[in-house]
């Protein structure tokens, strides 16, 4: 539809939205060994464990320069107790770092070939969702560009809305909508 109505445009994928893939993919592997933990009958190995993995959502999913000096000794823990995981957030990070240094396209398409190279058997998904949006995850390289004023103004229309619940007017919606963003109807 985009391409319909803006041919020239070119389509760029949000950073933010193609790091939560793998951050979500990464929560859903530490809820996984979790469980899979859990469901060990009691052993000294469960303990160990379970010590590595209780409490440890904010060391593997906050950025690593962000984390305070007991989540790094959590991730230290994790990192020693579960290999998997600990694969995983060393690749999130290397991710992460793709999108934060400033590279043109051609460099970014070979971190990233580079990057799924490693991570195709431990990030299934967000592998396929690269590969199937190589070209707009690219583009963010050229552009350096988000959607988070967009997304921003979809938020305050929403909440416009919210707070105008059971009002049928929608001249009164467009007026409230122009006056947040000091426009003149």
């Amino acid at each position: 539809m985009a391409k319909k109505l803006m041919p020239q445009a070119e389509i760029v994928a949000d950073r933010f939205h193609v790091m939560k893939q793998v951050t979500d993919e990464l929560d859903a592997q530490r809820k996984k060994s979790k469980r899979e933990a859990i469901a060990l009958k009691d052993s000294p190995e469960k303990k160990q464990l379970l010590s590595g993995l209780n409490k440890s959502k904010y060391a593997l999913l906050k950025n690593e320069e962000d984390l305070s000096d007991q989540q790094k000794e959590k991730l230290e823990e994790i990192y020693k107790t579960v290999p998997i995981l600990s694969k995983m957030h060393l690749l999130k990070e290397k991710f992460r770092k793709v999108f934060d240094e400033n590279i043109d396209w051609i460099s970014g398409l070979f971190e990233l070939a580079d990057w799924c190279a490693e991570a195709h058997t431990v990030y299934p998904k967000s592998f396929g969702t690269i590969r199937r949006w190589m070209g707009e995850i690219i583009a963010y390289f050229d552009e350096r560009t988000n959607s988070g004023v967009v997304e921003g103004i979809n938020n305050k229309l929403k909440l416009i809305k919210r707070r105008g619940y059971g009002f049928r007017n929608f001249d009164n919606f467009k007026l409230r909508s122009f006056l947040t963003w000091h426009f003149s109807g």
